[in-house]
């Protein structure tokens, strides 16, 4: 097995942890073990297709995909059982609509969904993986990780409405963004 292919298998993997989780009592130790593996697998996975310079439209939706699975079996295993005001609910369903609202534009604008892969989307999927298991104890990090996501998604839906999108065929893969690394975020888009 060549290495170009090990980040798509982190990402695949990911997916199937995911599966596991969802099967998993929230409680129990090895839903703990795959939540951390699941995390550290979405930091690895785009790490290593950088470095090992194997960055493909097919791994960057699949890492996509593996995010937004991950994130929705979390989001349906811890949400019942943490206690959150509700303004912090609130909250969250104003960012999923902010989302919502970037995916429409996309689809007006390009005929097609964009999951921009911005510095500050890194920040926000970071600082949620590390906060949620927090929540159990304060709702203080999660609230600074609100923030963040909510700058977050205001800044993918600036990137799609600037057209920055279509700056990707020239670029391959690379765009200029606002608060990313070396002025480059990786976008795809699903047609």
């Amino acid at each position: 097995m060549p290495m170009k292919h090990l980040p798509n298998i982190l990402s695949s993997l990911r997916i199937v942890g995911t599966v596991v989780l969802l099967l998993s009592d929230v409680s129990s130790i090895l839903f703990g073990v795959l939540y951390i593996v699941c995390g550290i697998s979405d930091i690895a996975d785009g790490w290593l297709a950088r470095k090992l310079k194997c960055v493909t439209r097919t791994g960057a939706l699949l890492d996509s995909v593996a995010d937004i699975c991950f994130v929705a079996c979390c989001a349906w295993k811890l949400l019942p059982i943490l206690e959150l005001p509700q303004w912090l609910w609130l909250w969250a369903g104003v960012i999923v609509a902010i989302k919502v609202v970037n995916q429409l534009s996309a689809l007006v604008m390009y005929g097609r969904c964009c999951f921009p892969h911005t510095l500050a989307n890194k920040w926000a999927g970071f600082l949620l993986f590390i906060t949620v298991p927090m929540t159990f104890w304060s709702i203080v990090p999660i609230s600074i990780t609100t923030i963040v996501a909510t700058f977050a998604a205001i800044h993918e839906g600036h990137y799609i409405r600037m057209n920055k999108i279509k700056m990707k065929e020239r670029f391959k893969f690379n765009t200029v963004g606002l608060f990313t690394r070396d002025n480059k975020a990786t976008s795809i888009t699903v047609q």
